[in-house]
């Protein structure tokens, strides 16, 4: 039987793509993959790629947006990654902490989505 082998892309809708580019590039840090499709940026993150695209429907008609979900993007250090954002003015919505990933905070980029950030465990 056909089944699923796991997440190969994670994406969000956004309704600027410029301004996201510019959000996760320049305040976020990430690095654009020379691989995307129209209407969609892709970061190059592993071990899954990450994306943010123009919307498949009017997100003006919900009232939050990702509930349910969660995010995380793993990184070399939660900690001094916090105090990047708070100097760029990001909104930080709860403060670092210690976790069963080890330690983590969420942040919420300019269109309402809540990403958490986690420091990733060498080995």
């Amino acid at each position: 039987m056909p089944h699923p082998i796991g997440p190969d892309l994670i994406g969000i809708q956004v309704k600027d793509l410029d301004a996201a580019r510019s959000f996760y590039t320049d305040v976020v840090g990430l690095t654009v993959s020379p691989f995307g499709p129209p209407g969609a940026v892709v970061f190059d993150t592993k071990p899954i790629p990450f994306a943010v695209r123009t919307p498949v429907f009017d997100l003006d008609a919900v009232e939050t947006l990702g509930q349910g979900g969660a995010l995380w993007f793993g990184c070399d250090d939660a900690d001094a990654l916090h105090v990047h954002l708070i100097e760029q003015d990001v909104a930080i919505d709860f403060a670092p902490t210690d976790g069963a990933f080890g330690g983590y905070f969420a942040f919420r980029d300019p269109f309402g989505d809540t990403i958490t950030a986690h420091t990733v465990q060498a080995g």
